[in-house]
């Protein structure tokens, strides 16, 4: 019983993934005229969306991280309900659970350009 429900489980969280493929996420970064900023690389940039979801949109890993990125709700999306949250990239976090990904890489760059870039994470 407990591995029918184990199994369940897991195929429900399955069937919620939203991974996109890598090349995928190199023509997103390319298009968004991040590579370069203080000096960082499109692998740095990829590295990151892999480390950060295996390149699920749909990651929502903690109450406060969002998308391939797993952008932080405090300092840069608004989720509705962190308290304190500042919005910095200007938009919903919801916008960075879908397969489009353009929005996320905006802000992504935005949040290169802060004094703590990728350390950010």
């Amino acid at each position: 019983m407990k591995t029918c429900l184990l199994l369940l489980i897991v195929a429900l969280h399955a069937g919620n993934s939203q991974a996109i493929d890598r090349c995928s996420v190199v023509s997103a970064i390319k298009n968004g005229g991040i590579i370069g900023i203080k000096g960082y690389t499109l692998g740095d940039y990829v590295c990151l969306a892999y480390r950060a979801s295996r390149y699920d949109t749909s990651l929502n890993r903690s109450p406060t991280e969002y998308g391939i990125f797993q952008i932080s709700s405090y300092w840069w999306c608004d989720d509705g309900r962190t308290v304190g949250r500042k919005n910095l990239c200007g938009l919903s976090c919801k916008n960075l659970l879908n397969s489009d990904i353009e929005d996320d890489v905006r802000c992504l760059k935005r949040i290169v350009k802060d004094p703590n870039g990728l350390k950010a994470w």
